[in-house]
């Protein structure tokens, strides 16, 4: 956090994995994180507040109290002459903790100015331009602050992350007491993650949190030793839940989803779970008949379980994610696009026996997609962008990362692709100078990821300013991206977001 009372006023750079630290508190509570629910930010959260200048001529011209601003989103907090008490966290805080926090009669200044920094209309405007790190310190300041910070609509979109060391405080007397959970009961959260939980930890977590049986509509379980039993008990005790994230979850079986997916439940993520294979997804398509979303990684699924699908899923799922699921041929392909025709999000991620013929069965049938992954498909050639370029004409984005027999030629299909807003050419080793002239003309285009690629040259790359609507361009381990051309796009691409 930046500290205007030393001059440093580099804004809080948070983790590029979208996950929200929060430090130290002594309810147990402290290593709590709170993640973005909208992963196309993450390359914008280091970037500073935008703040508006809404306080009065009065406090503006104070110079112990500096307002908020681009160099220092968090100077607000200086109005309090407050600083944050060390290794303290508004996670899991309740409504009557925090009592050595300064009341608005004892902050510095005049009555008015005193007023003005805990009038709520001005509050509830300004602490829209936070982010979710900067709000939980602010929300430290004093109660009128956290008062306005609890409400629900400040914190839509994030969910906490709740590992199980942070679910128990250590008594006296050696014993473990579940944390109080009002905190979060108070701001709303309707989803959550638990790490490394069991099934005990569950059935506490069910019994501590107020909204759990209704209120709660997403979980998320990562590298968690749940048992069919504790997943079975989840699910039938949380009637809210409707998306279901199971990852690294090596001690449920097959027959656990059997017994515990529950007809209401319209997402759901499988990844590195070691018992699943083609009878999960058989229980998946026989019991999740409103199913929307799929996002499954399966090294032991076969072709025969993408033909499980059932009619009324057919109709309703429209996103399905398939990330290295190695066993998937082209035949799984032909029973996909068969069974899901109305799919608009496609990932082929890492199914590394997917060809052209796979691609091609995919343009001809699945015309809605508005975005395809190929990314880590090595067998992918430039008659696959052929066909995408032929028949898929509402995709808007395509993911080519590590389709390493990619040329010039392909991208000379893509350039006819009018609705293409993002294209991602990651450590795609043979894309040249030469190609990226292809992708000029491409006015549509917003987002273009040449991360990687080794034959780009300065040259070459300069001509990126012609893409005049491009709004993210990233560069990252590209040798002909210098500090000199960085320098050139800042001038011609000035609305443009350059990741070196």
């Amino acid at each position: 956090m930046s500290n205007p009372r030393n001059g440093d006023t580099k804004p809080p750079c948070l983790p590029r994995n979208g996950l929200v630290k929060i430090p130290t508190q002594a309810n147990g509570l402290g290593s709590a994180s709170i993640t973005k629910g909208t992963p196309a930010v993450k390359n914008r959260l280091c970037q500073p507040s935008s703040v508006p200048a809404i306080l009065s001529p009065a406090l503006a011209h104070r110079s112990d109290l500096p307002i908020p601003s681009l160099a220092s989103p968090l100077s607000l907090a200086t109005l309090a002459s407050v600083s944050s008490p060390p290794g303290a966290s508004l996670v899991g805080l309740t409504a009557n903790e925090g009592s050595g926090q300064p009341s608005p009669e004892r902050l510095p200044g005049s009555p008015s100015e005193r007023q003005l920094a805990v009038d709520e209309k001005i509050l509830n405007r300004l602490f829209w331009y936070f982010s979710a790190c900067e709000k939980c310190v602010l929300a430290q300041v004093c109660k009128a602050w956290r008062r306005v910070l609890y409400q629900p609509k400040f914190w839509v979109g994030l969910t906490p992350v709740l590992h199980t060391k942070e679910l128990y405080n250590i008594l006296p007397g050696g014993e473990k007491e579940f944390v109080s959970l009002q905190g979060f009961a108070v701001r709303g959260f309707d989803g959550f993650c638990l790490v490394g939980v069991s099934d005990l930890d569950i059935c506490e977590f069910i019994d501590n949190y107020p909204l759990s049986k209704k209120g709660v509509k997403s979980m998320s379980l990562k590298r968690s030793t749940i048992t069919d039993a504790g997943l079975e008990v989840m699910l039938e005790q949380m009637q809210g839940v409707v998306r279901l994230e199971l990852s690294g979850c090596n001690d449920f079986t097959e027959a656990g989803l059997w017994s515990s997916l529950n007809a209401r439940i319209t997402a759901l993520s499988v990844s590195d779970c070691i018992n699943v294979a083609d009878d999960a997804i058989a229980a998946i398509s026989q019991l999740l008949p409103n199913l929307t979303e799929l996002n499954l990684q399966a090294y032991h699924v076969t072709d025969t379980a993408l033909a499980y699908f059932t009619a009324k899923q057919g109709y309703t799922t429209h996103t399905l994610r398939l990330n290295s699921c190695w066993e998937i041929t082209n035949h799984g392909v032909v029973n996909m696009v068969h069974s899901l025709p109305n799919l608009s999000v496609l990932s082929l991620s890492g199914c590394s026996k997917v060809t052209d013929d796979g691609v091609e069965l995919v343009a001809e049938n699945l015309r809605k997609l508005r975005s395809l992954d190929l990314s880590w498909c090595p067998r992918i050639t430039d008659m696959a962008l052929e066909y995408i370029a032929c028949d898929l004409h509402k995709l808007e984005e395509l993911v080519l990362d590590r389709c390493v027999r990619i040329t010039d030629t392909g991208l000379s299909y893509l350039s006819t692709m009018s609705s293409l807003r993002s294209l991602y050419l990651r450590w795609c080793c043979q894309v040249q100078d030469f190609g990226l002239k292809h992708l000029l003309g491409m006015g549509s285009l917003r987002l273009l990821s040449l991360a990687g690629c080794p034959l780009l040259t300065t040259t070459g790359l300069s001509g990126l300013v012609q893409l005049q609507e491009l709004e993210e361009l990233e560069l990252t381990n590209c040798p002909g991206a210098t500090p000199e051309l960085f320098k050139y796009f800042s001038q011609h691409l000035p609305c443009c977001m350059v990741i070196e």
